[in-house]
């Protein structure tokens, strides 16, 4: 499909530089069949139905943006994926002042060699030291804020708090799930009284989730891959939620991609560990979630084009539309979407 059509046009004033306080004060827009309500999310219970079953992706952001010099020059440098137990591949900015072997200096002792320059830009970075690298990253990393609101203030001490969610539990994300940030222990337990209960997985979100739409056709766009894992007793849960008629709602682009990852052709949700690079565009046949509760996206994003596979790409803009017009908050500190077909 040509990306263009996923592209809209978003006011600036609509990206949201903080979240809503409390969290589950946010707005939410209910789009269920061929319908439109505005409600809040602490509405969420009654919203679904008792038995359904929501989907939390239980990953941990770690400071992954770096600052430092090699020689005069400086670099900077946000981690992605992991790929041994001091190696990350890395986002490089100021890269064609960095060559392989060449050493970065991060501050506060921390150090790394860059190698293995890849197609994208990317290098690897091999961290020295006998520290853990998630020691070295406290030290030296701060929060990696999305470009579009880093852009616009710079990361401050509320972050650190702002950009986890309740949930987070296993480290190695370079970015919020961020559908996530709107709960809190009240909305849980208020879930948890409407009989809707809910399950965790880990997807370590990835850097390239704000990489833009490069190509001209979907066909032509590569995804980064993330690594996941859904255990055997989360997938056997998941599948008994559905087998009693209730709903696997995904909160997230996150859980729903590493659920459609896990998931076979027969609709049923087996146990996944590994990387996945699954790119899900209109004309996916869903086969593991029958809702999604998620935020606003960008246009031309490959989660513009997510949520249009589940909605319908028509349905979406009229949604995104009504959003904008109504004063709705975008992306990661934004407002929420539930999305059932």
């Amino acid at each position: 499909m040509q990306v263009d059509l996923f592209d809209f046009e978003l006011p600036p004033e609509r990206i949201a530089l903080r979240p809503a306080a409390p969290r589950d004060a946010a707005r939410m827009l209910v789009v269920e069949g061929g319908a439109l309500r505005d409600a809040i999310v602490r509405d969420l219970p009654g919203c679904l139905r008792p038995g359904d079953c929501l989907v939390f992706n239980d990953t941990r952001v770690i400071p992954a943006q770096l600052e430092g010099t090699r020689g005069e020059a400086r670099i900077g440098a946000t981690l992605h994926k992991r790929e041994g137990p001091r190696r990350w591949r890395a986002f490089i900015r100021n890269a064609k002042r960095l060559r392989e072997s060449d050493a970065i200096d991060f501050g506060e002792g921390v150090t790394a060699i860059a190698s293995d320059r890849a197609a994208d830009g990317s290098f690897a970075l091999d961290f020295a030291g006998d520290e853990p690298v998630e020691l070295l990253l406290e030290r030296a990393g701060r929060m990696p804020l999305p470009p579009y609101i880093a852009a616009k203030r710079p990361t401050d001490a509320r972050d650190a708090d702002d950009y986890q969610t309740m949930f987070a539990r296993e480290a190695g994300a370079v970015a919020a799930p961020t559908a996530a940030l709107h709960f809190t222990p009240e909305l849980l337990a208020a879930l948890e009284a409407a009989g809707i209960g809910h399950a965790t997985l880990t997807l370590h979100v990835g850097a390239g989730t704000f990489l833009p739409v490069k190509a001209d056709d979907t066909n032509d766009h590569a995804m980064h891959a993330e690594w996941g894992r859904i255990d055997a007793a989360t997938a056997d849960r998941l599948n008994a939620v559905r087998a009693a008629g209730g709903r696997v709602i995904a909160v997230g682009t996150t859980s729903l991609r590493l659920i459609e990852s896990a998931a076979g052709e027969d609709d049923v949700i087996r146990p996944f560990e590994g990387d996945t690079a699954i790119f899900i565009t209109p004309g996916y046949r869903f086969r593991g979630i029958d809702g999604l509760m998620t935020n606003f996206h960008l246009p031309r994003s490959t989660l513009f084009m997510l949520v249009s596979a589940l909605m319908g790409l028509d349905k979406m803009k009229d949604a995104y539309a009504h959003a904008i017009e109504n004063g709705y908050r975008f992306y990661s500190y934004g407002d929420a979407s539930l999305l059932l077909p």
